[in-house]
C-alpha cells in the first residue's frame, strides 16, 4: 500500500472491463454462426479467438491477397512448390498454394468442427472458376478438395451447370457451399438440389451425417448490381433504399429454407453494410464478413436484436424496389428467374468475370516467380 503526503491511501485507477465483441455476443445468444471470409492465418486466429468465428473461406482472390500481403513467406514457398513439382505450370502451382492455405486454415477450425459435430468449423475451398462450363470437372475437383481435410466444404457456382454439379458432388459426400449466388431463386434451387442429393444417399443406403451444407447469397453484390442498373437506366431512387435489397433477399431466403425444411443453411456474404449482419441475427444461418468488416462491427459495437431475422424490411422500401428496380423482383421472388436465366443475371456475369480475372492474376504472380523478368 502506498500513502500520499496527507496520509491517505493511494488508489490505482481501474480500467473498465472490455466489452464482449458484438459478433461474439450474437453467436453466444442465438443460432446465428459467424464465419470469417478469409483464410489469412493471423486474421482467422483473431476472428476465432475474439469474435466467435467458426468457419472461413479460401479462393483464388483470397489466396492472391494473402500472398501479396506476406511475400516474405509465400514467394519462397512458391519457389519450393515449383521445385517439388518440376513439371507443373503456374496454374497448378497457384492451386497448390490455395490448397496449402486451406489445409492450414482448416486445422485452426478443427475444434469448432468437433464441437458442432460437423455443422460448423468448416473451411470453404472454391472450385476453379475456369471449370464453370464443365459439371464433371467441377465434381471431380470438389471430390479432390473434400479430401484435403475432414472439415473442408467446397464452393461451386450456382449456375445451371454448377447446380447439376452441386447435386452430384453432394450425393458423393462432398460438403457444399454454393457461390456466385445472389438471388432467392438461386439459393432455393441449390437448397432443392442438396435435398435431392441427400434423399438419393438415403435411398442408396449411404451414410447419413452432418455435412454442414450452406448456400451463399452474396447480398452486397446484389446491391452492387441493382445500383448499377439504376445508374444505367437513369432511375432516381433514394440511395438508402438500395442498401436494403440484399438484406431483404437474405431474410426471405432464410424464411423459405425454414418453411421448406431444407437441411442446408443460408450464408450471408459480400458485405457492403453492417445490416447484412445485424439484420440477420437470430436466424439459423451463417454470416461471413471479411475480417475488416467484423473488426469494424465490433469496434463500433453495432447494436443488434436477437430476433432481427424476423423483423420485416419496411414494406415501403420493398414497394420502391419492386416498382423502380425490376431486377430486384427477379432476385427476390422464389420464381423470379428460371435456372436457365441464372447465368446471364448481371451479378453472376460480373462476379464470374472477377473470379476468372483473379485466377489469371494468381497465374501471373506465380509466373513472375517461375520466370522472373530480366
Amino acid at each position: 500500500m502506498t500513502l500520499l503526503d496527507d496520509g491517505t491511501k493511494a488508489t490505482t485507477p481501474t480500467t473498465p472491463a472490455a466489452k464482449t465483441p458484438a459478433t461474439l455476443r450474437a453467436a453466444q445468444q442465438t443460432k446465428t454462426a459467424l464465419w470469417n471470409d478469409s483464410a489469412d492465418p493471423t486474421e482467422l486466429r483473431t476472428a476465432i479467438e475474439e469474435y466467435g468465428a467458426v468457419g472461413a473461406t479460401c479462393n483464388p482472390v483470397i489466396a492472391l491477397t494473402c500472398i501479396k500481403q506476406d511475400p516474405d513467406t509465400w514467394i519462397p514457398r512458391l519457389r519450393e512448390l515449383a521445385a517439388e513439382h518440376p513439371t507443373a505450370g503456374e496454374s497448378e502451382i497457384g492451386w497448390l498454394a490455395v490448397e496449402e492455405l486451406s489445409i492450414n486454415a482448416a486445422k485452426l477450425l478443427e475444434p469448432a468442427f468437433e464441437a458442432s459435430g460437423g455443422r460448423n468449423g468448416r473451411l470453404s475451398v472454391q472450385t476453379d472458376p475456369r471449370l464453370h462450363r464443365d459439371a464433371d470437372a467441377l465434381v471431380a475437383q470438389a471430390v479432390h478438395f473434400s479430401q484435403l481435410a475432414k472439415n473442408v466444404i467446397v464452393k461451386i457456382p450456382a449456375t445451371k451447370v454448377g447446380i447439376a454439379a452441386i447435386e452430384e458432388a453432394a450425393y458423393r459426400g462432398v460438403s457444399i457451399n454454393a457461390t456466385v449466388s445472389f438471388t432467392v431463386p438461386q439459393v432455393v434451387a441449390v437448397g432443392a438440389a442438396i435435398e435431392r442429393a441427400l434423399d438419393r444417399r438415403a435411398a442408396d443406403g449411404l451414410p447419413e451425417q452432418e455435412f454442414g451444407h450452406v448456400v451463399t447469397l452474396m447480398g452486397g453484390r446484389l446491391d452492387d448490381w441493382l445500383k448499377a442498373t439504376v445508374k444505367r437506366d437513369h432511375v432516381m431512387v433514394d440511395p438508402g433504399v438500395l442498401e436494403w435489397a440484399g438484406v431483404a433477399a437474405l431474410k426471405h431466403a432464410h424464411h423459405v429454407f425454414q418453411q421448406r425444411g431444407y437441411r442446408s443453411r443460408v450464408l450471408s456474404a459480400a458485405f457492403r453494410n453492417h445490416l447484412q449482419w445485424s439484420e440477420l441475427v437470430g436466424g439459423d444461418l451463417v454470416v461471413s464478413p471479411p475480417f475488416q468488416w467484423a473488426k469494424d462491427i465490433n469496434a463500433n459495437d453495432v447494436p443488434f436484436r436477437t430476433d432481427a431475422i424476423d423483423q420485416p424490411v419496411d414494406p415501403a422500401v420493398l414497394e420502391v424496389l419492386r416498382t423502380k428496380v425490376p431486377d430486384f423482383t427477379r432476385a427476390y421472388d422464389v420464381d423470379g428467374m428460371t435456372i436457365e436465366e441464372f447465368d446471364r443475371f448481371g451479378a453472376t456475369v460480373r462476379t464470374l468475370r472477377q473470379f476468372l480475372d483473379a485466377s489469371a492474376q494468381l497465374d501471373a504472380l506465380v509466373r513472375d516467380v517461375l520466370v522472373p523478368a530480366v
